[in-house]
């Protein structure tokens, strides 16, 4: 199993290009960062974590420049969104986005997904809460089609265009991995119809019956990773006992040193899982 690491990159911790390296230094396959625009300052949405909203929601960079940044400082190390919130984001420019960094690092980008969970900030942006599942899945179709044709159109419910030219093309055929993030009821269901991979958040019970489920259910293969995976070798253990290849560990948004203690104790685990 590969292992990864996650950050919300803020503009008062480590950079992007600084985590990236570290990462790609010490062994580990991918990184991941995080998406949101902004955080509505209502805060009528409680956050699915339970307590206060962390600071660091508010202070991320682009989700594209800080994957710019990473795969630019690196040669090996693949960088993806975890996850882009297609809900709040133009399709055609989100395809160009994707496409170019895709390109421009040969082939690095993976394309994590989600609808996420604050219901003001999509709002914001100009979606309905209620539908935000059916915007997400005709936002993804329409970039396949651009990513895929020499002229693509597209005509759905929320998302509509005729006869359009965008280059570059992914460097990744037919595009890169689209990993569709979160846990909630009907994910398998996005997974089978518009994902190359599920990607969860890490939780003790549960997950692991469902990834079971949706193998079952798939007639082609699919990805399985896992986000937020402890500094624990028995998570990892159980993850690759059921098939998921990439376990990913969430970083500090910090300074250099603790996010260098963090990557110690991450490993450590990993190496005892390696039997180390």
């Amino acid at each position: 199993m590969e292992t990864g690491v996650a950050i919300f990159a803020t503009h008062d911790a480590v950079a992007p290009a600084e985590v990236a390296r570290l990462a790609e230094q010490r062994g580990h396959e991918s990184l991941f960062f995080p998406e949101h625009t902004h955080i509505p300052a209502s805060r009528q949405t409680p956050w699915p974590g339970g307590r206060p909203l962390p600071r660091r929601y508010a202070h991320t960079f682009d989700l594209f420049v800080a994957v710019t940044a990473a795969l630019a400082a690196t040669s090996r190390l693949r960088v993806g969104s975890g996850v882009c919130l297609v809900i709040e984001r133009d399709p055609i420019i989100t395809a160009k986005e994707v496409a170019s960094v895709d390109f421009m690092s040969g082939g690095r980008f993976e394309f994590g997904v989600g609808a996420g969970w604050n219901r003001e900030e999509m709002a914001n942006h100009g979606t309905d809460p209620r539908v935000r599942m059916a915007v997400m899945r005709e936002r993804i179709e329409a970039m396949k089609a651009i990513w895929t044709s020499d002229e693509a159109s597209y005509a759905g419910e929320y998302v509509s265009f005729d006869r359009i030219w965008s280059w570059p093309k992914p460097a990744q055929r037919p595009h890169p991995p689209v990993l569709v993030g979160g846990d909630g009821p009907g994910v398998l269901d996005r997974v089978l119809a518009f994902g190359d991979g599920w990607f969860p958040n890490y939780a003790r019970e549960g997950i692991l019956d469902r990834a079971e489920e949706l193998r079952a259910r798939a007639d082609r293969p699919v990805r399985l990773m896992v986000m937020g995976v402890p500094s624990d070798p028995r998570a990892l253990e159980a993850y690759a006992a059921a098939g998921f290849e990439r376990a990913v560990h969430w970083l500090p948004s910090a300074q250099r040193g603790p996010v260098e203690r963090e990557l110690d104790a991450f490993e450590a685990a990993v190496a005892e899982f390696n039997g180390e």
